[in-house]
């Protein structure tokens, strides 16, 4: 239930980890998402900025104080949309 309640919120200031990814160089980078589109996020990490495929990876928020994973194949949507069709 949090984790549909996560997707439909604001995604953009949050801290996110990347968790069980396709391309293993990206698991367990943390960053704060800076951007969203409909398939990626653009986030700020200790490198500069790095942008990653949705579709690619499990996301990992921490929300009052409660570790939270969502599939980003679930969440293709652009940020307007996810926030109606997440249900």
């Amino acid at each position: 239930m949090k984790e549909k309640k996560l997707a439909r919120d604001e995604l953009i200031g949050r801290t996110v980890t990347i968790k069980n990814c396709s391309d293993p160089k990206w698991e367990n980078i943390t960053g704060t998402i800076l951007d969203e589109t409909k398939n990626m996020f653009l986030l700020k990490v200790d490198e500069g900025q790095k942008k990653i495929s949705k579709k690619i990876a499990k996301f990992q928020f921490i929300i009052d104080g409660e570790k939270i994973i969502i599939d980003g194949s679930k969440i293709l949507y652009r940020p307007e949309d996810r926030i109606k069709k997440i249900r």
